[in-house]
C-alpha cells in the first residue's frame, strides 16, 4: 500500500524549492509528491512570476498556487490583507480555505474565507484579526469593500480560480473592479479549464508576461470512466438514474433547475434511495450539510445543478448522471469531471429521451466521443465502482445489516476510529499502519454482513499514549490517495 499517488519522473516538493516547514507539513499528510500541474507552476510562482494554468478540476491546482503564495506572503494588518485569492463557489472558496489552512500555521500565516449565505459578523471578525491570504467570493468581497470593512490596497499577490467558470457566471466585471482595487504591481496567477474568450482578455488585461502551464487538454479521454446514454422514456428517468445509484454506490446526479432538485431527491426515497439536494436556492448550512451527508455516506446520492459541477472535491465518486442533458460540451465535461478523479475509475450515464437525441449526438461530436445511444443496461457498472462510502461511526448500536466484531472492553486501552480507508485495506495492514506510532492491541475493519464488504472505516486499540501520537501522525494523513480520519472512538453507552 502507497502512502500517495506516484508520477514518474516528478521532483519531490524540497526539489521546487518550497521552504522546509511546507515540505514536513506536507510529509505528515503523506503528500510527498506533486502532480504535474504543482512541478509545473510552483517554481515560476514562487519566482514571483504571473502564472496562467490550464488545468482541470481535479489536477492539484490548489496546492499548485496556494504553496507558494504562503510561501511569499507577508503578515497582514488588521482589515488589510497581503494575498487574495478569488472563487466562483462558496464550496470552492471554503474548501480552498480549508486545504490551506493547516499549511500556513506551519508557517505562522493566518488564512480566511469570506462569501455568502452566511453571517457577517465572523468574516469581518477574521479580517480584523489580520487575514494574510483571503479566500473569496466576488459577491460578498465586494459587499465588504461597499462596507470598508476590508481594504485591498496591499495585495501583492492575486489568484483568480476557475476563471472560466468566473466567466460563465458573469462574475468578470466585478473580478475586474477587485483586481483594479489591489497593489499596481502584483504577482497574478490564472488557473482555469481555459484559457480562451473573456479569460484570455483577463490575462491580457491583467497580467505581465505570465508563463503558460498546460497540465491536461480537458478532453473526454483524459477521463478515465466509461461513457454511456442511455435512449430513456421521460417519466422513467427518475427509475433508471435510482438504479445507476443502487448499482455504482456514491453518485452525483445532475438536474437543470432547483426545483427539478428537490423534486428528485424527494422522489429517489420511493427507490429506497437516500439523496440530498445542493443548489445555490439552498442556504449555506443547508449547503454544507447536503455536502457532509453525502461524503460521509449517509447519502448515496447528491441531486444538484450545475452549482456543483465546479468546485466541489469528493473523493470516490463512483458515477455521474447526467439527468437533464448539459448545456454543452463543456457542461458535460464539468459535470462529469465529478467521477474518475486521481486516477480512479467511474461511470457517467445520460439519461436520453427521444426528443434529446439529436442534441446528444451533436454534443457527442463535439465531444468527439463515439458512444451509441442504447437501451439501459447496468452491466458493469456494480463491478467497475467501488464499494458502498464509509459511514460515520454509528452511536447506536449496529443495526441488523453491519456486522462489527467484538472489541476489547474499555480500561487500559484507547479506541480510535479510523476513517475513509482505501476498501482494500485488511485488518493486518491496518494494524501494521498503526505499529509504527506504538503497540496495537486490536484492529478491526467493518463490514457489511450482507456483501462481507468493507465499509470503509475501523477502529485500532492501543494504549492511551501510542494512541495520541498516532492520533497526532496520522490523522490527515495520505493511504492509497485518501485523506485518513484519525481520532479517539466515541465510547458507545
Amino acid at each position: 500500500m502507497t502512502a500517495t499517488p506516484a508520477h514518474s519522473g516528478l521532483p519531490t516538493f524540497a526539489q521546487l524549492g518550497l521552504p522546509t516547514p511546507f515540505v514536513r507539513a506536507l510529509a505528515a499528510r503523506g503528500v510527498t509528491t506533486p502532480f504535474p500541474v504543482q512541478a509545473a507552476a510552483i517554481p515560476d510562482a514562487l519566482d514571483g512570476r504571473d502564472v496562467s494554468g490550464k488545468a482541470p478540476t481535479g489536477s492539484g491546482k490548489t496546492l499548485a498556487f496556494g504553496l507558494p503564495v504562503l510561501a511569499r506572503v507577508p503578515q497582514a494588518g488588521k482589515n488589510r490583507p497581503q494575498a487574495l485569492i478569488l472563487a466562483p463557489t462558496r464550496e470552492l472558496a471554503e474548501q480552498i480555505r480549508a486545504e490551506l489552512a493547516p499549511l500556513a500555521e506551519a508557517a505562522g500565516r493566518r488564512v480566511a474565507a469570506i462569501y455568502g449565505g452566511v453571517s457577517y459578523g465572523p468574516q469581518r471578525a477574521a479580517l480584523r484579526r489580520g487575514a494574510d491570504v483571503l479566500v473569496a467570493t466576488p459577491g460578498r468581497l465586494e459587499d465588504l469593500l461597499e462596507q470598508r470593512d476590508v481594504d485591498l490596497g496591499e495585495v501583492g499577490i492575486a489568484v483568480i480560480d476557475e476563471a472560466d467558470r468566473m466567466a460563465d457566471m458573469g462574475f468578470m466585471p466585478a473580478v475586474r473592479r477587485i483586481l483594479d482595487r489591489t497593489a499596481k504591481r502584483r504577482q497574478t496567477l490564472l488557473f482555469s479549464a481555459t484559457l480562451d474568450g473573456d479569460v484570455a482578455v483577463l490575462s491580457r488585461d491583467y497580467q505581465r508576461n505570465p508563463v503558460r502551464h498546460d497540465a491536461a487538454p480537458v478532453e473526454p479521454d483524459t477521463v478515465d470512466a466509461e461513457h454511456r446514454f442511455w435512449l430513456v422514456e421521460h417519466q422513467e428517468r427518475a427509475r433508471h438514474a435510482a438504479e445507476v445509484v443502487a448499482a455504482a454506490g456514491r453518485t452525483i446526479v445532475f438536474t437543470r433547475t432547483r426545483r427539478g432538485a428537490d423534486r428528485l431527491a424527494t422522489r429517489f426515497a420511493k427507490f429506497d434511495v437516500d439523496a440530498v439536494a445542493l443548489h445555490g436556492g439552498r442556504t449555506q448550512g443547508q449547503r454544507t450539510r447536503a455536502l457532509r451527508d453525502f461524503t460521509t455516506g449517509k447519502a448515496q446520492a447528491l441531486i444538484a445543478t450545475d452549482v456543483a459541477a465546479r468546485g466541489i472535491h469528493v473523493d470516490a465518486v463512483a458515477a455521474v448522471v447526467h439527468f437533464d442533458p448539459p448545456a454543452d460540451h463543456k457542461a458535460y465535461l464539468h459535470r462529469s469531471g465529478r467521477t474518475a478523479r486521481a486516477g480512479a475509475a467511474g461511470t457517467i450515464v445520460s439519461l436520453v429521451t427521444g426528443d434529446q437525441r439529436r442534441g446528444a449526438r451533436r454534443m457527442q461530436r463535439d465531444l468527439g466521443l463515439d458512444v451509441p445511444i442504447g437501451a439501459p443496461d447496468l452491466g458493469g457498472i456494480d463491478h467497475m465502482a467501488p464499494p458502498p462510502p464509509p459511514v460515520a461511526a454509528p452511536r447506536r448500536p449496529a443495526t441488523k445489516r453491519a456486522h462489527r466484531p467484538a472489541r476489547p472492553k474499555p480500561g487500559a486501552h484507547q479506541s480510535l476510529y479510523v476513517a475513509n480507508l482505501p476498501w482494500s485495506t485488511t485488518a493486518a495492514e491496518l494494524a501494521s499502519l498503526f505499529a509504527a506510532h506504538g503497540e496495537v492491541h486490536a484492529s478491526t475493519i467493518i463490514t457489511d454482513r450482507s456483501s462481507g464488504r468493507s465499509r470503509g472505516f475501523g477502529f485500532v486499540d492501543m494504549a492511551p499514549a501510542d494512541a495520541d501520537h498516532a492520533v497526532g501522525a496520522l490523522h490527515g494523513s495520505r493511504l492509497d490517495g485518501r485523506d485518513l480520519t484519525v481520532r479517539p472512538a466515541r465510547p458507545r453507552s
